[in-house]
């Protein structure tokens, strides 16, 4: 076994091209393990407790629900629990802080998932085993002793005016023009857009609701104002919501109530129950407007970093561009800000004596 382990990393480390003497690094790493003995586990992962665990999962999710956590921050945690659980393989009463290390080594290495996926990952288990430590159900917390992932840092980069005015030409429907007017004015969350009802409009403003249940107004600009009274003004169906599902849209053709389907406006058949738009659908309409201008990584989110960073180059203060984000932390908004060395010292200009 030990063996095994000392060609698996050799075999590794001529992979990633490194300039290496593979007999000396051998003969090195022989040296290291002289005192550790390698046992092989009968099983790559220990055996599956899955009932323990699905009752502890429901009873973290009644805690959640409890403390006022959104259905869909809720339907995540159950979701990826226990999927991470069913990957161990053990009861989470027994699971150590190598086993956390396995598994994110496992899903790098073998299903390449992303830093950042990873690190997603290891924050659901932190909220996790949290819980069961607060609950003395376990004595020792096994995340405690595991840190984040070191990520690359990549910026994330706003439109540009020329890519927003292609985006704008592209569009062919009232409803995919409203779709992204309301993004670039209003820079929502898509879950926010989906819930979004035509009652809440009102005189250039918009009801939204946020993370964590947090309601807050949102402003039309003219051109999403207008954009919206025309999209509304052919729409012939009663749905409360301003993006319905596709199979509730009616418009008016030729004296005729048309119904309408829009196949690319979903990628998720299932509707909310309610009669909301899904976000998966609003997702993928964006990406195919995106598609037919031209513009590479067109998606909902990348609308809000947009107007933001708009609105500070034009002069709106970091404060108010937090709170029209709905962030609690200015550090948060900092996040979704694409300045350039240009902002800046336009800014020096401007505000320098």
């Amino acid at each position: 076994m030990k063996e095994e382990i000392i060609n698996n990393i050799i075999m590794m480390l001529a992979e990633m091209d490194m300039d290496i003497d593979t007999e000396e690094m051998a003969s090195k790493l022989y040296f290291i393990m002289r005192n550790v003995q390698v046992v092989k586990l009968e099983t790559e992962l220990a055996v599956r407790e899955d009932i323990q665990n699905e009752q502890y999962i429901k009873r973290f999710i009644a805690a959640k629900m409890v403390k006022g956590c959104t259905q869909n921050t809720i339907a995540s945690y159950r979701k990826e629990i226990t999927k991470i659980l069913a990957k161990i393989g053990k009861q989470c009463t027994d699971i150590t802080p190598d086993d956390v290390r396995l598994y994110i080594a496992i899903r790098i290495t073998q299903d390449s998932i992303s830093k950042v996926t990873a690190n997603n990952e290891l924050r659901y288990l932190r909220s996790f085993f949290a819980w069961l430590n607060a609950e003395d159900i376990i004595q020792k917390n096994p995340m405690n002793k595991i840190d984040s992932i070191k990520e690359n840092k990549v910026k994330k980069k706003a439109f540009s005016e020329m890519e927003c005015e292609k985006i704008r030409s592209a569009c062919k429907t009232t409803m995919e023009t409203a779709i992204i007017e309301v993004l670039l004015s209003t820079c929502c969350r898509v879950s926010e857009l989906c819930m979004m009802k035509i009652e809440e409009i009102d005189n250039g403003t918009i009801v939204v609701h946020g993370k964590g249940n947090k309601d807050r107004t949102v402003y039309l600009n003219a051109k999403a104002e207008l954009a919206l009274q025309k999209y509304l003004a052919d729409r012939k169906d009663d749905n409360p919501y301003i993006f319905p599902p596709g199979k509730f849209l009616m418009f008016q053709k030729g004296g005729k109530k048309v119904s309408r389907s829009y196949p690319d406006w979903y990628t998720n058949p299932e509707l909310v129950s309610d009669g909301s738009r899904d976000k998966g659908g609003i997702e993928a309409t964006v990406r195919k407007i995106g598609k037919r201008a031209g513009v590479e990584n067109t998606h909902p989110h990348r609308f809000r970093r947009t107007g933001a960073t708009f609105a500070l180059r034009r002069g709106m203060p970091l404060e108010i561009v937090s709170k029209m984000l709905g962030h609690e932390q200015i550090n948060t908004t900092q996040i979704y800000l694409d300045l350039s060395d240009d902002d800046l010292k336009t800014a020096h200009k401007k505000y320098m004596v």
